[in-house]
């Protein structure tokens, strides 16, 4: 489906894109300016006002939660992802704190801008069940399985979703992520990803202080898919 509207099914997919289709998608950037950002960057943060919208035009993000002084790192999204439309849409203060840990670039979108796109296209029941999939994903990352190769899967679509220009193939990959923050992605501790970490070493995943390095894709796209 290209375009969304009102009574027409809704077609599977995790990005607010597939969602809605590419028309939509573009007429919503036609509609921001853009930024780039350096690994890093925080692009939104807990407990402030939702004032704009980010969309996702390349790189990798992480949302991470802060919750009695404690850090969840709840989600990676990237391009063709939306950020900061809940605040957005309950006019409350933002639940997490969005961070580039690639090199990024985004559109934005101010909320009042954002509020009228949305209520032109009906976009609000497609936004809701968007979030809903969001969520569940979030809980299908903590799920069971081979650590190695549950980590493999996740620092391939890292890469994937940072796309060309990012790093690997042509380049080495660099993710501004840690250990601890993996672990809390994946509901496991920061040892056993430490652990699966040096497994992963021989096959271009070199991890260090506040980073980890992707040297050889396609070895560790092996890797994921042999289930370890």
């Amino acid at each position: 489906m290209r375009e969304h509207a009102a009574g027409t099914p809704v077609p599977e997919g995790r990005t607010l894109r597939h969602f809605v289709g590419d028309a939509v998608w573009s007429a919503l950037i036609s509609q921001a300016y853009e930024r780039s950002h350096p690994a890093g960057t925080v692009l939104l943060r807990q407990g402030e006002p939702g004032t704009h919208v980010l969309a996702v035009l390349g790189g990798v993000v992480k949302v991470v939660r802060e919750e009695h002084g404690a850090a969840t790192l709840l989600a990676f999204r990237g391009p063709g992802e939306l950020l900061g439309e809940v605040a957005v849409l309950d006019d409350q203060l933002r639940s997490a704190t969005v961070q580039a840990i690639s090199r990024c670039a985004v559109g934005v979108v101010t909320k009042d801008r954002f509020l009228d796109f949305a209520a032109e296209r009906n976009l609000f029941p497609v936004l809701v069940r968007y979030a809903l999939t969001r969520l569940r994903e979030s809980d299908q990352a903590r799920g069971a399985g081979d650590v190695v190769a549950r980590l493999a899967t996740t620092l391939v679509a890292l890469a994937d979703m940072a796309g060309p220009g990012t790093g690997t193939p042509a380049g080495p990959l660099e993710l501004a992520l840690t250990r601890q923050e993996l672990g809390r992605h994946l509901g496991l501790s920061r040892n056993t990803v430490t652990a699966a970490l040096a497994t992963l070493e021989p096959l271009g995943v070199h991890p260090a202080r506040g980073r980890i390095l992707v040297t050889d894709l396609a070895a560790l796209r092996r890797t994921a898919g042999s289930g370890g």
